[in-house]
């Protein structure tokens, strides 16, 4: 498990009967989570004065309730800084779990000794690419959602990246992959964050059982002739770490050579001990 275990302003307080209490800086949040099927005592004062708790409805979706949080703050990550904003279904414009992956790929980068070019693909508010900017990467940053890309902008701002050389692209992942291909562009490093499902900007729908192995498969064609990595999330419950790493090592590896590496991501918790895990990942590192 790669543990998220760097945060000062991110804490998982406790977990029990479907729920998370986290500290967000200086706000308290109850969120669900399907991973947490165990009881606990909730003893953590948290539970009964959270700033806000995220409500499923029986109808689909939910809602925050007991809300008292401003519109959105920002927290830090060492030196970079996030825009906070809680989101309709129950997100809060970052995901902690993934400073393990910011981590390792930064320090890949650092020691790269050489100009470094990353794809960010389904890059959401870009914790990724502000990580990657700030160990000195280029980057490319491409999601499908237009007002993610402009958090995305301003989480760069907030971290002194205002003038890093980073591109903001509202596309389809695969289209616009599909497009840097026939311009002859590579990276050295590609990051691909893919939902279970989704829609582009024009209705593409994207589901991931069935298109994460062709689009690996496409991607091989945008590593350089000197890549560093390719890492691989998903939060997909029937997509295991042995399966992705399986595609990674068919599509990747083979043509390429290098490491690969599975797990699940994993986040500590306060109360009691142990570790939360949160989704899944393959780090491929090309020797």
């Amino acid at each position: 498990m790669y543990i998220a275990d760097g945060w000062k302003d991110y804490e998982l307080l406790d977990a029990s009967g479907g729920e998370r209490l986290e500290r967000w800086g200086s706000y308290t949040l109850i969120r669900p989570d399907p991973q947490v099927i165990w009881q606990s005592p909730r003893t953590h004062a948290g539970w009964k004065h959270a700033d806000a708790s995220y409500r499923r409805s029986g109808s689909g979706g939910g809602a925050w309730s007991e809300n008292r949080l401003p519109d959105h703050w920002t927290i830090g990550y060492g030196s970079l800084r996030f825009l906070i904003r809680p989101m309709g279904f129950k997100h809060t414009g970052v995901f902690p779990e993934q400073s393990a992956n910011w981590d390792w790929f930064s320090d890949l980068i650092r020691r790269a000794g050489r100009p470094v070019r990353v794809l960010n693909l389904f890059a959401y508010t870009g914790g990724a690419t502000v990580a990657a900017a700030a160990a000195g990467a280029s980057v490319c940053h491409v999601d499908a959602a237009r007002g993610m890309v402009a958090q995305a902008r301003e989480n760069a701002r907030l971290s002194g990246l205002a003038d890093a050389p980073i591109r903001y692209i509202v596309d389809d992942c695969r289209k616009f992959a599909e497009r840097e291909i026939r311009r002859g562009n590579t990276y050295d490093g590609i990051i691909l964050d893919p939902p279970s499902y989704g829609r582009g900007p024009t209705g593409e729908v994207w589901k991931i059982e069935d298109a994460i192995d062709p689009l690996i498969a496409l991607l091989s064609d945008l590593l350089s002739a000197q890549p560093l990595f390719f890492l691989l999330n998903s939060y997909t419950a029937g997509l295991s770490p042995s399966t992705m790493a399986y595609m990674v090592r068919m599509r990747i590896g083979a043509r390429f050579g290098g490491r690969s590496e599975a797990g699940e991501l994993g986040i500590p918790v306060t109360a009691g001990g142990g570790y939360l895990p949160a989704g899944n990942c393959v780090r491929h590192v090309f020797l």
